[in-house]
């Protein structure tokens, strides 16, 4: 993976030729997003938190330092999906595709930091 280029992006923006490979790195498809409009090429739904971390988490601020912690530990334990998704991500550009309103504070930002990080 080093050299990789890793970029974030909300399902619902623009798509661009800029994107290179689209990974949607959610458990649930983004509401109200037509999949044939989407150009995902991949949708890695187990490398997304746990249903019960989600909803713990609800996107509450006060959370996010928390979250990060648990998502990671999750990641750490979910081996398959991690290898899976670093097996899709090539010396080319790939775009994680998230449908998170805070593009601050989601579960791709943890993730891409993961990878960065850890692998």
């Amino acid at each position: 993976m080093p050299g990789a280029a890793i970029r974030l992006k909300r399902a619902y923006e623009a798509i661009s030729a800029a994107d290179g490979t689209r990974i949607l790195v959610e458990r649930l498809w983004p509401r109200g997003l037509a999949k044939a409009d989407a150009a995902i090429d991949h949708w890695i739904k187990d490398i997304a938190p746990s249903t019960e971390l989600r909803k713990w988490y609800d996107h509450q601020p006060e959370r996010w330092p928390e979250f990060q912690e648990r998502y990671r530990g999750e990641l750490r334990e979910n081996q398959p999906a991690v290898e899976h998704l670093v097996g899709l991500i090539s010396e080319d550009r790939v775009t994680f595709i998230f449908a998170a309103k805070d593009e601050a504070r989601n579960s791709a930002v943890v993730l891409k930091a993961f990878l960065e990080a850890e692998i």
